[in-house]
């Protein structure tokens, strides 16, 4: 069993909101018998901040690069980008 890595752009009213909305999308398009390689394998997450100056899908990639974050375990929490008008990027690995 390997590990899938994904991007999902969500707007809701609040962090939370966002994240049930794209893992129930996920889950409809995906199934829920598991190891489906997407968010909807994630139970919670985590917020990263991304620097001003930086481009966030250009900081996910670099994060994404290093083995050792939080979000490179792919049973561990998804990471969480506050793009500030009302619309998160969620990232991470997923099992598959």
């Amino acid at each position: 069993m390997g590990a899938e890595t994904f991007f999902e752009i969500q707007a809701g009213s609040n962090a939370t909101d966002a994240f049930n909305t794209v893992v129930d999308n996920a889950s409809h398009e995906h199934g829920h018998g598991g190891y489906t390689g997407t968010i909807a394998e994630k139970y919670e997450f985590l917020f990263v901040v991304c620097p001003e100056d930086v481009e966030p899908m250009f900081y996910v990639e670099q994060i994404m690069d290093d083995d050792n974050h939080f979000t490179n375990d792919k049973w561990g929490p998804a990471g969480c980008i506050d793009l500030k008008n009302g619309t998160y990027l969620f990232f991470g690995s997923a099992s598959s």
